[in-house]
């Protein structure tokens, strides 16, 4: 049985959480692939918001299994509370959550370490999550990581003891000021690590296989977006792991040729968290306007994002490298009352017209080129079908559908899972 995948193809926050809550109805199985607790999946559905961070969106349906796979990183302490969070919906985690023996665990030194190379930066930081991340994916490199199946050995507590202290030291070298009490952040650390043990660890690439030749249905889930990928996105300005469709493959253990669709999510217009280059992006009425009525904080940070138009020649080569068959749009229902659409179709870059994302895309170098589109002033959210659109918003639609070239099968015209428009 071929897996699909799901992704986003922006700098994260497409609404990827939603539409793979709308789609678990049609998988088996629900497997994450890689990041960590930076990332904060939303769905909203029967007047409640629900915001999960390590654990798959599909953890809401009864008949679905949600795996964590190995190239995800899990702070226990994060983890424990959200799994507190999820127990007033009397759900069976024990069987419908399954963890990868050789996803890394995130320490409390980790986050200290965050902070500490961070504060270090001074203006040359790169806008961390500080959620210990990056640390934990360089001991992953590193060689020197410890990883949920080490929990089950007898030495658990001298591995632990021995990557801490060394963090320790590392700490000291950065020399900045970084107030903390280990001792009590230890204490949390194994408290939670109990908890973590009341779950299930698989050996999760075999579980996988042993599902595609059972015929099960496999929905692979990313986190943050294509445009933050450690190799392909705005590097520096990052995150730690690959979040494009090659992630799936190392993150979970599945072979190129079991992936078949793959779907990409992407907002009617852009947005950034943190530092780094972005084209689009505006400082005036309408950047203010989308950020307000895109309610654009952060669901796990809280910082406000950075808002501008569509950029094509970005969203065209996260299309390229991902190999997406299908589109999503979101947030469709926040451009409703602007006059004017715009949409950067090219770059002047150097004194030159291109169409393909560059090497550096600073401001620096680069002005963006855009074409402009008529708006329209309808309320979308109730709406339940594509004819009831307003033309404009169609005619924008297949534009970038035509651009792009390839199909947007879901349009989003609100939070809500019933929110949600196919289209044939």
């Amino acid at each position: 049985m071929a897996v699909d995948l799901l992704l986003g193809l922006q700098w994260g926050d497409e609404g990827k959480g939603k539409i793979v809550d709308v789609l678990t109805s049609n998988y088996d199985i629900i497997a994450r692939f890689q990041g960590g607790p930076n990332a904060g999946h939303t769905l909203e559905f029967d007047g409640i918001k629900h915001v999960l961070r390590t654990i798959p969106s599909g953890i809401f349906h009864k008949n679905s299994i949600n795996i964590i796979g190995n190239g995800v990183v899990i702070d226990p302490v994060v983890f424990q509370k959200e799994i507190e969070g999820l127990e007033k919906f009397n759900l069976d985690l024990k069987s419908k959550l399954l963890i990868s023996r050789k996803a890394h665990l995130i320490l409390p030194t980790h986050r200290l370490l965050d902070a500490a190379s961070e504060a270090a930066k001074g203006k040359a930081k790169i806008g961390s999550t500080l959620k210990g991340i990056g640390p934990t994916y360089m001991d992953k490199t590193g060689r020197n990581g410890i990883r949920v199946g080490d929990i089950e050995m007898a030495d658990f507590k001298e591995r632990y003891r021995s990557l801490a202290d060394k963090h320790e030291s590392m700490i000291a070298f950065y020399d900045v000021e970084i107030q903390y009490n280990l001792a009590e952040l230890e204490r949390e650390f194994f408290e939670s690590i109990e908890s973590l043990k009341k779950l299930d660890f698989i050996d999760s690439e075999e579980y996988l296989h042993e599902a595609q030749r059972n015929g099960k249905t496999i929905l692979c889930e990313g986190a943050q977006g294509s445009l933050l990928d450690v190799d392909f996105g705005t590097y520096p300005f990052v995150t730690s792991s690959n979040t494009t469709a090659a992630g799936a493959c190392t993150g979970l253990g599945i072979a190129p040729n079991r992936i078949k669709e793959v779907y990409g999510i992407f907002k009617a217009y852009s947005t950034r968290v943190g530092s780094g280059p972005f084209p689009t992006e505006l400082f005036d009425e309408d950047g203010a306007t989308m950020a307000r009525v895109g309610n654009e904080f952060g669901s796990v940070t809280g910082r406000q994002r950075r808002c501008g138009w569509l950029d094509l020649v970005a969203l065209k080569y996260a299309v390229m490298i991902n190999g997406v068959t299908q589109l999503m749009m979101m947030k469709g229902d926040v451009l409703s009352g602007f006059d004017t659409l715009k949409v950067c179709v090219g770059y002047n870059y150097k004194g030159e017209q291109i169409t393909h994302l560059p090497y550096n895309i600073e401001p620096e170098n680069l002005e963006p080129i855009y074409r402009e589109f008529s708006g329209w002033k309808a309320d979308l959210t109730g709406m339940s079908s594509y004819d009831q659109l307003p033309a404009e918003l169609q005619s924008y639609i297949e534009f970038i559908e035509s651009e792009v070239e390839v199909p947007i099968k879901i349009v989003s015209v609100g939070p809500d899972r019933k929110q949600t428009i196919k289209r044939d």
